[in-house]
């Protein structure tokens, strides 16, 4: 039998159905009360989370990441708004200075267009 957590009685418990996992719930007689002596834990595991956050970093979208883990995309997408509020405004700053820095560039035309034909063409 069962002790009520509130009033730590272990006569008149009785049974009052299941919560949303499955696990049994208890009446405690002597308190009106009722508890979950032993809850089965709900979500999804950590190392899930995780992985849905790896691969979104890797450059899958949401409903790819959805669609391989089993789960809906909404939850997905709140894994990683979660973690990203986790995160430092800041980057990082290396310890110690870069040897070589790379930049990729892009180069773009802004100003007035040329108007008249570039080849023989009239």
């Amino acid at each position: 039998m069962s002790e009520c957590p509130h009033c730590h009685s272990t006569e008149d418990q009785v049974k009052a159905g299941r919560n949303r996992s499955g696990s049994q719930r208890y009446l405690c007689k002597a308190c009106n009360r009722r508890y979950t002596p032993e809850p089965k834990p709900q979500g999804y595991p950590e190392a899930m989370r995780r992985q849905a956050v790896q691969m979104y970093v890797d450059g899958l979208n949401f409903r790819r990441i959805a669609r391989i883990l089993g789960v809906c995309h909404r939850t997905v997408i709140n894994w990683v708004n979660a973690y990203a509020a986790r995160l430092d405004e800041r980057p990082p700053v290396p310890a110690e200075a870069l040897g070589v820095n790379e930049l990729d560039e892009l180069f773009t035309f802004v100003g007035e267009k040329k108007k008249g034909f570039t080849s023989s063409h009239k």
